[in-house]
């Protein structure tokens, strides 16, 4: 199946640098504040908040820990002058709402690069295969194995409807659900061993996990909110190119949205700035971060729920909430980014597009640029594959990366003219991505927690979004959602 959505890295594009520079303070320009609303987290949750509350009369200061805004979201520099994502770069139809921002700030899009023929490799055999037919983008493996496949999916689109996309701990079977691993229940229902492989595959392209990492409840979830408020989640939805989650990409790469949405904040913004304490004192919080202080009366912390949990919190945060956060880990993504003169894989009538059942590499993308200036090959490294290669060098991860694209498009793709690398795991301030992921009973037990505002604290980030959680859109939702939460509070 196809692929998804991810994150960020620690350097930004010197375009977005410059930008950046005109219109943040750093720590030493702003040693105290007082505002109405503290935020913490410049990422597009953080952001979008801090727009809304700003344009609603209120005062913000948001503190962002890394020399740069956008989170999971990041443009790589390129030996060429261009540029590249390192983390999430992908919309598709019923992301509504990073498409406003998007269009606001005047950031275009592009198709993604979808014409030619899909690659599968498995059992050590290469098949290009045709997305425009009967089966669309899925792999063509034994006909049994699609059938199987076919019916898997129908399943969980169908068990999904019934999920809550507001409380899915309340779901008619989500006692049942949230008891078992998507794991388990794959076992029990992709009996085909072909079948069983196109679900682990779509799996670790959609959550960068493997199957007995999650919940069966939180899997139906992700698909439920893979949609908005007038159309349902699908499976199909999250793993598609056309027409799916991964059909579009941003013009100067998606950093641009964050970058030119920090702009319109100015001096507001505060970068190496990581937050250390959240102190209430009467009707009023002290947020401690380095260098800078900022006492406000409302605080919305928008990073992910492990990074949330690192915070000092005073008074202590309630056992509910300290207790899911202590059970959403970071899945594991990296990406890797092969620089080439040209696609030359478009010439073999390839779209750059694979799945594989072995590699580092099991599923890629063409990365390049919508004038196809150069070529730029985009493989994600994910789950059990990525903590593999955690400690491994990057001369090592390049190594094992080439000799897969070299597998995969033959012996041009092992010469590239550069080649960049993020692995999240190794982040300091994201720690894995694309998000936070629930193991069985963390959503019906502690669940209710994610959203609750404690006192005046509140919770904004992709993993408190309704629909499109652990992607851009939900990221932007969340905002969206929380500033509307303060400014009733305020």
């Amino acid at each position: 199946m196809s692929r998804r959505s991810l994150l960020g890295r620690t350097a930004a594009v010197a375009a977005g640098a410059t930008a950046l520079g005109a219109t943040a303070a750093g720590p030493a320009a702003a040693a105290a504040r007082e505002v109405d609303v503290a935020i913490v987290g410049a990422g597009l949750a953080g952001l979008t908040a801090a727009r809304d509350l700003v344009a609603a009369g209120r005062t913000v200061a948001v503190l962002e820990a890394r020399g740069r805004v956008g989170g999971r979201v990041v443009n790589l520099p390129l030996a060429n002058g261009g540029v590249t994502e390192g983390g999430g770069e992908f919309i598709g139809p019923t992301q509504d709402r990073i498409k406003a921002l998007a269009d606001s700030l005047g950031v275009a899009t592009f198709p993604t690069y979808n014409s030619g023929k899909n690659l599968l490799h498995k059992d050590g055999r290469k098949t290009p295969y045709a997305t425009d037919g009967l089966l669309g983008s899925v792999p063509p493996v034994d006909a049994a194995g699609l059938a199987n496949a076919a019916i898997v999916q129908a399943a969980l689109d169908d068990m999904a409807k019934t999920v809550p996309v507001d409380a899915p701990w309340t779901a008619p079977k989500a006692e049942e659900w949230d008891r078992q691993t998507f794991e388990t229940w794959l076992r029990a229902n992709a009996v085909v061993p072909s079948a069983k492989f196109l679900l682990d595959v779509a799996c670790t392209s959609i959550f960068s996990a493997e199957p007995r990492e999650l919940s069966l409840l939180f899997v139906l979830f992700y698909i439920a909110a893979a949609g908005n408020d007038s159309t349902p989640g699908t499976l199909e939805r999250l793993t598609e190119t056309a027409g799916g989650a991964q059909e579009r990409r941003f013009v100067g790469g998606s950093q641009q949205v964050p970058v030119r949405l920090a702009a319109t904040l100015g001096d507001r913004v505060v970068l190496n700035a990581p937050v250390r304490t959240i102190a209430r004192s009467g009707e009023q919080y002290a947020v401690t971060a380095d260098g800078v202080s900022v006492t406000a009366r409302k605080v919305v912390v928008a990073v992910p729920p492990p990074l949330a949990a690192r915070i000092t919190y005073d008074p202590l945060l309630p056992a509910a909430r300290d207790q899911l956060t202590q059970r959403l880990p970071m899945a594991s993504v990296g990406k890797a980014i092969a620089i080439y003169d040209t696609p030359f894989w478009r010439a073999d009538g390839l779209n750059g597009q694979v799945v594989s059942d072995t590699g580092v590499i099991s599923s890629t993308f063409d990365n390049s640029p919508p004038d196809a200036s150069y070529g730029a090959l985009m493989g994600f490294i994910e789950a059990d594959e990525a903590r593999a290669y955690d400690a491994a060098g990057e001369a090592e991860v390049r190594a094992a990366v080439l000799k897969d694209y070299v597998r995969y498009f033959g012996p041009k793709a092992a010469s590239p003219t550069s080649f960049v690398l993020q692995r999240w795991n190794n982040e300091a301030y994201t720690r894995g991505g694309p998000v936070s992921i629930a193991a069985p009973g963390v959503l019906t037990r502690y669940g209710r927690a994610l959203r609750e505002p404690v006192g005046g604290i509140h919770w904004a980030g992709t993993e408190t979004s309704v629909h499109w959680m652990g992607f851009m859109d939900g990221a932007v939702r969340s905002g969206e959602r929380v500033a509307a939460e303060v400014l009733a509070a305020l």
